[in-house]
């Protein structure tokens, strides 16, 4: 009498490709509604306080909040799955959500790197600069729900598009590491010229509004151009971030809710980093050899199993050894002034 597969609990196996997940519609649903209560929460708080300035102490009690939710509902999860699946399988899931969670919330250090640049680029009022975050972490998480479900369909049908997903990687790691340090040169975003050239622009901002006018009169503000720009930007952190998860786990559960989860704290992280920016210039660097070691893990699937403890504490190491060195060297002293 053989033993049941993994895969029949809705779990990968170390060899099969599968469209199936341990996400059912108690775990799905749960998941969804956890997610709309917190976004609720987070949206009736922002509007009782009104526009204003976040202060580093509100932010920091925010994404404490929002870590703390991501860290319960992993726990919720390892206790789901030990009632129904076995204490084996509860273990690995919750260690790969964790480790996606980890991965995808340091990357998105970048994506708040990025946001604080074009801020200060269009002069962003710091009480408008909620209100761009919350746009763009509704929209981050309709895209990554979209691209999720086309990689997963596509790594189940076609073993060779992980393959792909290693060298992309691997390549954009290395690019990565050789733009370190150096300040993107916003005049030449061919989006932004585009932009510009071809919008009815007006140079103030008019409060929240986008636009102003109607039909031919319409005139666009500054806050749309930072939009757009915000929305580009998400576009290409997640095809940059999604693929890194898919060496940790197939599962579209797993994938999805850890992205979702470190997405969410974005808006609290940014106003947490926002003045500690150039304190972590060796962040980069880290993040890079990231994104290496997960591509180069990922062309190595079938010829090397890195365990997964092993990877979380390799990605963890990469990160605190950056973070560490930047607080140690300053600025000034790794340029050698």
């Amino acid at each position: 009498m053989s033993t049941p597969k993994p895969a029949a609990l809705g779990v990968f196996s170390d060899r099969e490709q599968s469209v199936d997940s341990i996400g059912n519609g108690w775990l799905w649903g749960g998941f969804t509604l956890l997610v709309a209560l917190a976004l609720w929460v987070d949206l009736a708080l922002m509007r009782r306080g009104g526009l204003h300035k976040v202060g580093f102490r509100e932010a920091l009690y925010w994404s404490l909040g929002w870590v703390g939710l991501a860290l319960a509902f992993n726990a919720g999860l390892w206790w789901y799955l030990h009632e129904t699946a076995g204490q084996a399988v509860a273990s690995r899931v919750g260690l790969e959500f964790l480790t996606g969670y980890l991965v995808e919330k340091a990357l998105a250090v970048d994506n708040i790197f990025v946001f604080l640049m074009l801020f200060t680029y269009f002069g962003v009022p710091e009480q408008q600069r909620q209100r761009v975050l919350v746009i763009g972490v509704l929209g981050a998480i309709v895209l990554r729900a979209i691209l999720i479900f086309i990689g997963a369909a596509l790594v189940a049908r076609f073993h060779w598009v992980l393959y792909l997903f290693g060298a992309f990687l691997l390549l954009t790691g290395i690019k990565m590491w050789l733009a370190a340090g150096q300040t993107p040169d916003l005049e030449r975003n061919p989006l932004l010229r585009w932009l510009t050239a071809h919008l009815p622009l007006i140079r103030r901002y008019q409060g929240s509004a986008l636009w102003i006018g109607r039909g031919r009169r319409r005139r666009y503000t500054p806050l749309f151009v930072v939009l757009a720009m915000i929305a580009i930007t998400d576009v290409i952190f997640a095809v940059d971030s999604i693929p890194a998860i898919f060496a940790i786990t197939t599962d579209p559960f797993i994938v999805l809710t850890s992205n979702v989860f470190a997405v969410l704290g974005l808006r609290a992280m940014f106003f947490l980093l926002a003045g500690m920016a150039e304190r972590f210039h060796l962040l980069s660097y880290g993040l890079a050899l990231v994104l290496a070691f997960i591509g180069g893990k990922m062309l190595l699937i079938d010829v090397v199993r890195i365990p997964l403890p092993l990877a979380l504490g390799t990605v963890a190491a990469i990160i605190g050894a950056s973070v560490a060195l930047s607080l140690l060297r300053p600025p000034h002293a790794a340029g050698g002034k």
